[in-house]
């Protein structure tokens, strides 16, 4: 199994869009590459942590790649936009890579190229090494699961698109 640490915005929708992609095995929402130790939803909601929701996606690598990951990301976010995404602004809500390994490195800068050439304004998602990621509370895990009529600032059709999306055969 592999991971990779992704910030698009509100991590609900971000972790119920992940969940619907053959090849990922598993998601935790939570907050990353902040300056605070074990922060609390109400803490992050402040802005004044430095962390990102963000969402833990793990994933077998024999099913789907990190390069076809990312590009779904893409799919996913406004690239753009700085600290906001839909109707959600604040620097919790920035976008973010967060890689673990250096090998993921070419393989993120290679996908934000090609992004980058479709776009005429910058990418405003940030690539870091992955600092630290603390769980969030257990009732923001799988929150769009346990509330399908709750908040989510993607729409619908996308989570549909994304279950049908079909990575790469290995």
């Amino acid at each position: 199994m592999k991971e990779i640490y992704l910030a698009g915005g509100c991590f609900w929708g971000t972790e119920h869009f992940f969940k619907q992609i053959e090849g990922v095995t598993n998601t935790e929402v939570g907050f990353a590459n902040g300056n605070t130790e074990n922060p609390t939803y109400k803490e992050v909601y402040t802005d004044t942590t430095g962390h990102s929701e963000t969402v833990h996606v793990v994933y077998d690598e024999k099913k789907v790649d990190l390069e076809f990951l990312l590009n779904m990301f893409f799919k996913a976010i406004e690239p753009t936009s700085l600290n906001r995404q839909g109707h959600d602004e604040g620097t919790r809500y920035r976008t973010g890579v967060y890689y673990t390994t250096d090998e993921q490195l070419p393989i993120i800068k290679k996908v934000f190229a090609e992004q980058q050439a479709l776009l005429t304004e910058p990418i405003a998602v940030e690539v870091e090494p992955l600092r630290c990621f603390y769980s969030a509370e257990d009732y923001h895990q799988d929150y769009l699961d346990k509330n399908p009529d709750g908040y989510c600032h993607l729409p619908l059709e996308l989570f549909a698109f994304a279950k049908k999306a079909k990575p790469k055969a290995k």
